[in-house]
């Protein structure tokens, strides 16, 4: 029988199987993702040459743009998320253009890296990184392949858009609140922060620095108190325990986010006081539920859904060819409501 004696082509599956190693890998090498080690990358690398693999430009071609954004968010608990979310769908909604979801855990840089390199092997259009927690410089590996939106995070990038709110305002609009209600023993719930070379631009970072700030400003620096947990109901309801056990008690605490305000309130009544009239409590966030009439959360508005609303422009921008970046800033607002009053 007669052959062509056309040789077949070389896929990605055939440079995968050659190296011993998944086509997820191969893709990340040829894309020049993050998270590939030196060894690996050698490894697809000899392959490709051995093989002679070269990418089909025609099925590029073909298969153009998928019409989805990736969303990657810390977890899907916090109420303030959904804000952003309903912001960004309702932006991208009459465009053609759907969003999809993961979720890549608290502080948890090496989750994170999968979540988005999830998205990326998935041919997303562009990426919404909501408070990430990686390097600048992965998340400009991310961009240089792919329209990249950040959102929380006092970045500044050639390669991508930023999104935030003016963190240091806000957290002074609160502290000097507190302080204007007759408070002295005000403390602080943040969250943790092991990587210590880019706090300066994570948003928990500035309020907890700000909260210093103002109080030493005020001559209330001996009466600092701060409890690094995490922005969680569980990370509030720790940090309260722990800032309750101390004494002299606080007379105020300020949660660097609502859904931690929340966890203090469930520990300040199992320990069997009140708010206001023992403890006032703040968050930040003013999201939906802090505005249920039994909760009644003081908060900082720093406008979740124009945030989302924001991002979800910039990144059809950045699709459609806008390469210039773009740094967009939310002005906060104080929100006083009953979970604040003076001190007993």
């Amino acid at each position: 029988m007669a052959t062509s004696g056309r040789q077949a082509r070389v896929t990605i599956t055939d440079v995968a199987r050659h190296a011993q190693v998944s086509t997820t890998a191969v893709s990340k090498v040829l894309r020049n993702a993050y998270g590939v080690s030196d060894a690996m990358r050698e490894k697809v690398r000899a392959a490709i040459d051995e093989l002679g693999y070269r990418p089909h430009n025609a099925a590029r071609a073909m298969r153009g743009r998928t019409f989805t954004i990736g969303v990657q968010l810390p977890h899907i608990r916090n109420p303030f998320f959904s804000d952003i979310v309903d912001g960004l769908t309702d932006e991208i909604s009459g465009s053609g253009y759907q969003a999809i979801m993961v979720q890549s855990g608290d502080l948890d840089a090496a989750a994170e890296r999968r979540a988005i390199d999830a998205l990326m092997d998935r041919q997303v259009d562009g990426i919404l990184s909501v408070a990430p927690v990686c390097s600048r410089v992965q998340l400009e590996e991310v961009a240089r392949n792919t329209p990249l939106v950040v959102l929380g995070r006092h970045d500044r990038s050639a390669l991508y858009d930023c999104v935030l709110d003016d963190d240091e305002l806000g957290a002074q609009l609160m502290v000097e609140h507190l302080i204007a209600l007759g408070h002295r023993r005000i403390a602080h719930i943040t969250q943790r922060d092991t990587a210590t070379r880019r706090s300066a631009v994570l948003l928990q970072a500035i309020r907890a620095r700000t909260y210093e700030q103002v109080m030493t400003e005020h001559g209330l620096a001996e009466h600092l108190a701060i409890a690094a947990t995490s922005y969680t109901e569980e990370g509030g309801y720790d940090g309260a325990r722990e800032l309750l056990a101390r004494s002299p008690r606080p007379t105020a605490i300020f949660a660097g986010a609502d859904q931690a305000a929340f966890g203090v309130l469930a520990a300040i009544h199992e320990a069997g006081l009140t708010v206001p009239g023992d403890i006032s409590v703040a968050g930040y966030d003013n999201a939906r539920m802090s505005r249920l009439a039994h909760i009644s959360l003081t908060t900082v508005d720093q406008d979740g859904a124009i945030m989302g609303t924001t991002a979800g422009r910039l990144l059809l921008e950045r699709i459609g060819g806008r390469s210039a970046a773009v740094r967009f800033s939310v002005t906060p607002t104080l929100v006083a409501r009953r979970s604040t009053a003076p001190p007993a």
